[in-house]
């Protein structure tokens, strides 16, 4: 006689392949490259829609200020990947906006604002 609870069918974990994969609907169309890194930064444009599953209602809450594709999965709990292919439709339904992070090059030299603080501090 074996264990009836080996017999219950098991439910849906919180990292679960299967539910990872309904989450992200199945994923993108085969051959569409997301522009997306993980350094990118997500704004909503417009606010959730009742009709929007959870997950999707939640990025575009949560991006009120810029988010980088990181930062929103780490909030959310959901692997950078299944992240990328919900704002993909969401860049596509138009509700966020993907802007490119701040090059570190266009960003003030370091020796600059410490001689500036210096200065300021010398007053």
């Amino acid at each position: 006689m074996s264990d009836p609870k080996e017999e219950q069918p098991k439910g849906w974990e919180e990292g679960a392949p299967e539910r990872l994969y309904v989450i992200a609907s199945g994923g993108n169309q085969p051959g569409q490259k997301t522009p997306l890194d993980m350094v990118t930064l997500i704004v909503t444009r417009n606010g959730p829609s009742s009709s929007m599953q959870p997950e999707l209602a939640a990025i575009v809450r949560i991006c009120d200020y810029p988010l980088s594709v990181a930062e929103i999965s780490a909030y959310l709990h959901l692997p950078v990947s299944v992240i990328t292919v919900l704002l993909a439709d969401l860049l596509e339904s138009g509700h966020v906006e993907a802007r490119a992070p701040i090059p570190a090059t266009s960003l003030p030299d370091v020796e600059l604002l410490e001689a500036v603080m210096h200065g300021l501090q010398n007053l």
